[in-house]
């Protein structure tokens, strides 16, 4: 919804990724005057202040987006700090070029000329002056334990520029073509599944239980399961399910990936237990504030 441009899961993708594509905001009140203030410190985006103080309740603050790009009005009521909280930008390369040059200009670095948004090709004069990959574990780890969809939109382009010949210029539709290849592959009907994007936000997607556990079964037949399990989040102890399974006979035991959309609820992943490791998926829509807690249930069952 363009409602939800200017939250974190909803951030631009870019070939070009900093931050998050997002900025924290923070209001603070002092003296009866409240302040907003964002990080990286940046010229980049202007922050209308239209908070109001407040001497007594909870403090509650938002944003939202102004047609002109990078203009979000900060709004609510702050007794004494609100924030951080993160805000997404738009036109993330030009986000970071833009701190790139201010922090260069604080180096005592000058640049001259304008910043310039275009394609470069083969053929374009540039000298790289450094290179870094992020290793996939790291990727992974963001995608599952973290549920960052910037980075699982980021790597569906980047399967697909690996399988294009000149390893560049991957697409979101690149990457559809092969995860459905793959998902073919391994005997999933066409009728069970519709990618339609890397982070699971399209309400295009579809995806049967049968097609994740098969997913989840291929991988942990294969030499890369470690890497992967390891980038799932860990119940009792880290990502999307620390807060739950703190019982001894479920923490650090259950390896999963949460979803959630409005209406929408996924739980998968594998339960090792003193008989052996159970891979499971469990997807519900129509969901309410008790489907959580079921989906929880059902995976403790596996234990008990």
């Amino acid at each position: 919804p363009k409602k939800e441009l200017n939250r974190r899961y909803a951030c631009e993708v870019s070939g070009l990724n900093f931050n998050g594509n997002c900025i924290e905001v923070t209001a603070k009140n002092t003296g009866g005057k409240v302040a907003v203030f964002v990080e990286p410190k940046t010229g980049f985006v202007k922050l209308i202040n239209k908070v109001k103080p407040i001497s007594k309740g909870s403090s509650a603050v938002g944003s939202y987006r102004q047609p002109e790009p990078n203009r979000i009005v900060v709004h609510g009521k702050c007794r004494k700090q609100a924030g951080p909280f993160a805000v997404a930008i738009e036109r993330p390369a030009a986000f970071f070029g833009f701190l790139l040059a201010e922090n260069l200009a604080k180096a005592g670095i000058n640049t001259n000329g304008q910043l310039v948004e275009k394609t470069v090709g083969d053929d374009y004069n540039v000298r790289a002056l450094a290179e870094y990959s992020t290793p996939i574990a790291d990727c992974l780890a963001r995608c599952n334990k973290n549920s960052l969809g910037l980075a699982a939109e980021a790597l569906l382009k980047t399967i697909s520029a690996n399988s294009n010949p000149d390893g560049k210029n991957g697409s979101w539709a690149g990457g559809r073509q092969v995860i459905s290849r793959y998902l073919l592959g391994l005997g999933i009907d066409r009728g069970q599944f519709y990618i339609d994007d890397g982070s699971g936000l399209s309400r295009q997607n579809k995806l049967s239980a049968n097609a994740i556990t098969k997913v989840l079964s291929d991988t942990y037949k294969s030499r890369h399961w470690r890497v992967y399990k390891r980038s799932l989040a860990v119940g009792g102890v880290d990502g999307t399910i620390a807060r739950y399974f703190k019982e001894e006979q479920y923490k650090g035991k259950i390896f999963a990936k949460t979803g959630y959309m409005a209406g929408i609820r996924a739980f998968s992943g594998v339960c090792s237990t003193a008989d052996g490791d159970y891979i499971f998926s469990i997807l519900a829509n129509n969901t309410n504030s008790k489907t959580r807690s079921a989906f929880h249930d059902i995976a403790k069952a596996i234990f008990d």
